[in-house]
């Protein structure tokens, strides 16, 4: 079978069931006894797990090669899941989240696959954008699969994530081969993510990228965390209704991902003018949010659709593209920590701003997002003139030569 096929089958039936319990996890929280605002720590301690490990098992896939980690990784969150769907108190869900973001590398160690068998630039930004396409199918189909067994169960959602995890490792173990082509053994391993992170800022060429990648992040965290929340206090939807609307911005994405990313932005528009246009899109999509009218909802939700499925890929491949070709796992595998990061932070104060006002938390995110625009202005801007500075550098040079000739 086709590597990239084996690939995008392998993050479809992963992101699959992330797709699954997104509008029913609220819910299920909830019938705990459980606050708003511990929902959003659910979101919290699974990013605080997976922001210690990515940086962690992407180097390690730089050094003894993609295939194992991502295995290892698929296996612990088929039983992160299957703790989750059998816990018989709050503790146990914490529990859960936690043993599936201690190996939370399935989509780094995917993204580094489809780099690894890249030919071009143009190839590794498509392939980026594939896996960005698989994640809005799985979000077309997850939720309405999520919301049909919720009105079972709410516990049911979360077993059947579980199997289809189970399945996946089977299938990763026994179909996917290695692609890594340039394994470093002289990669150094910490148990440190800052120290990755901090490595990286020290780029000049990745420092502007990680900040707003980081920005970027705590904007989408926060209205991950509290979408459904305010979906069921704004209007009162339930499991069902969440996981339509869930499936509109899967079905947008895919058509972005898929179709428009090649045939159109990445055909007419250079990756930085995307990504500093998209960003404004993405502000604006946050303020419209807070509205609270279904007009405005629609409006907002196709805003983000469109703008975040394209400047994930995009701010990917553009920073991938400034780093070393032997760095690649570290390189998306701190990406991964810094959203993880950012996905620590974002549901927190999404939470917390939720509990006073539940439209202050797209307000905040509108800041996010304008804070990020702003360094990528400043960044670009900066670069050009070095451009421009070293370009007449080169003349003067020039002259000199052949004056002395």
């Amino acid at each position: 079978m086709n590597k990239k096929l084996i690939i995008l089958l392998t993050v479809l039936i992963d992101i699959l069931g992330i797709g699954i319990i997104i509008p029913v996890l609220p819910f299920y929280v909830e019938s705990f006894g459980a606050s708003a605002f511990v929902v959003t720590l659910l979101f919290a301690v699974f990013s605080l797990f997976a922001f210690f490990s990515a940086p962690l098992l992407g180097a390690l896939s730089d050094k003894i090669g993609r295939r194992p980690i991502l295995i290892i990784s698929i296996f612990s969150t088929a039983v992160g899941w299957l703790v989750f769907a059998a816990a018989t108190n709050i503790y146990w869900l914490f529990i859960g989240r936690i043993i599936d973001g201690i190996a939370a590398g399935n989509f780094p160690i995917a993204q580094s696959y489809l780099v690894d068998i890249a030919k071009t630039d143009k190839e590794r930004t498509t392939n980026l954008g594939l896996i960005g396409a698989i994640f809005g199918i799985g979000l077309i189909i997850g939720p309405l699969l999520g919301g049909a067994l919720s009105q079972i169960s709410l516990s049911l959602p979360f077993w059947l994530v579980g199997g289809l995890a189970i399945f996946n490792t089977v299938l990763a173990f026994f179909s996917l081969p290695e692609t890594n082509q340039n394994i470093n053994k002289e990669t150094v391993l910490s148990f440190n993510p800052f120290k990755a992170i901090v490595s990286a800022l020290t780029k000049d060429n990745l420092r502007a990228g990680f900040i707003a990648w980081f920005l970027f992040g705590l904007a989408l965290a926060g209205q991950q965390a509290i979408l459904a929340l305010y979906l069921e206090s704004a209007f009162n939807f339930n499991p069902l209704a969440i996981s339509l609307v869930l499936m509109g911005m899967g079905v947008i994405l895919v058509v972005n991902q898929a179709v428009m990313l090649k045939k159109v932005w990445l055909k007419y528009f250079s990756e930085e003018k995307l990504i500093a246009s998209f960003m404004i899109i993405l502000t604006f999509g946050f303020i419209i949010l807070g509205f609270s009218f279904l007009v405005s909802l629609a409006i907002g939700l196709f805003f983000l659709s469109v703008s975040q499925s394209i400047l994930r890929v995009v701010m990917t491949s553009q920073i991938t593209k400034d780093g070393d070709i032997r760095e690649q796992g570290m390189i998306l595998g701190v990406l991964s920590s810094v959203m993880s990061l950012s996905m620590i932070i974002g549901p927190i104060v999404a939470g917390v701003l939720f509990t006073q006002q539940i439209y202050l938390p797209f307000i905040a995110g509108a800041g996010f997002t304008f804070l990020a625009f702003i360094i990528i202005f400043y960044h670009k801007k900066k670069r050009s003139q070095k451009v421009l500075i070293s370009e007449e550098e080169l003349i003067i040079s020039e002259q000199k030569i052949e004056f002395t000739a």
